[in-house]
């Protein structure tokens, strides 16, 4: 397989690679004797909604946001359909992104403080973006299949399922406008944050963009710094504080972060906690569940049954 990628990529792309290897099913890292590039391959979205995106990210690009680059093909597209075992699949080749994936030891308050600066950017620049480009494929986040809560979450799960229920309701009667809502990344985990010198910060992986409320793209990095990059060494609730005034502040430097919305910050969290729970629910096996996967199943239930939130108000 990772030899037809690299024939098919060579015949599309103006790039010379030598060498493909797999990353996840859908993402190869490819070497060329110049440079690395990743391919992206996948029907995860339709062709219009990936153009939409790439649209996006390369005008993010341009106006010198971290992210990472896309390479036209020869037919000069920046989403290209190949065949792969007789079916057609999209494929989007990007420039590798500079910098690393941080330890989790060293997500300190300036880093995190950069990270809120690049997300207010990252805002200021979609609000562009959309005045030009007016949005018409990548889809409000509740007409995504994850938000589905009531779909996955099983029947016999009475509150959690009020609980995710009670939250999808609060949030959707939320009055949207130009400055609380609008194209965002929707997936800025830890991971997804590459780091480089001087603390210069690159945004990877945006195919779970979509529009939404921004302080989600604030509530997501809070969310994911709490749960994995904290190892010990203090109080958690501390951690949890400092980073989210650092990320806030960050973001207050770039970006306007209306008042009220900065309140509804927890909601988005428990949003965010409700989201990886349903997740689970969705693509793991219950059938053949491993005995860790059960113990996460079990401590998000405890964290949701009995309301501990990450954050609190």
């Amino acid at each position: 397989m990772e030899q037809k990628i690299l024939s098919l990529l060579n015949e599309i792309y103006p790039v010379d690679l030598i060498k493909v290897e797999s990353v996840t099913n859908e993402m190869f890292r490819c070497t060329s004797r110049k440079d690395d590039y990743f391919a992206r391959i996948t029907n995860y979205k339709s062709y219009d909604e990936q153009l939409e995106e790439v649209n996006y990210t390369n005008f993010l690009y341009e106006e010198g946001l971290g992210v990472s680059p896309t390479v036209s093909s020869y037919n000069g597209k920046v989403v290209e359909k190949i065949t792969l075992n007789n079916n057609e699949v999209l494929t989007v080749l990007y420039k590798s992104a500079p910098g690393a994936h941080l330890p989790r030891n060293q997500w300190n308050a300036n880093i995190l403080r950069e990270l809120g600066r690049q997300i207010g950017r990252l805002h200021r620049f979609s609000k562009k973006f959309e005045e030009i480009h007016p949005v018409k494929y990548i889809n409000d986040w509740h007409d995504n299949e994850e938000y589905a809560f009531l779909k996955y979450i099983p029947k016999e799960e009475h509150t959690i399922r009020d609980t995710a229920q009670e939250v999808l309701s609060t949030i959707r009667k939320i009055p949207k406008n130009l400055s609380n809502y609008g194209l965002l990344h929707g997936d800025l985990w830890l991971e997804n944050i590459l780091v480089g010198h001087d603390s210069n910060l690159t945004m990877v992986d945006f195919q779970d963009c979509e529009k939404n409320f921004y302080i989600f793209d604030l509530a997501v990095p809070i969310y994911s710094a709490m749960e994995y990059s904290f190892i010990g060494g203090g109080n958690i609730v501390d951690y949890g504080q400092g980073i989210t005034k650092a990320i806030i502040e960050g973001y207050q430097e770039e970006n306007e972060l209306p008042m009220e919305m900065l309140d509804k910050l927890p909601l988005f969290i428990r949003l965010k906690e409700i989201f990886e729970y349903s997740l689970m629910h969705m693509y793991w096996d219950e059938d053949k569940l491993t005995e860790d996967q059960i113990r996460i199943m079990n401590h998000f239930r405890l964290r949701i049954e009995q309301n501990h939130s990450l954050l609190k108000s």
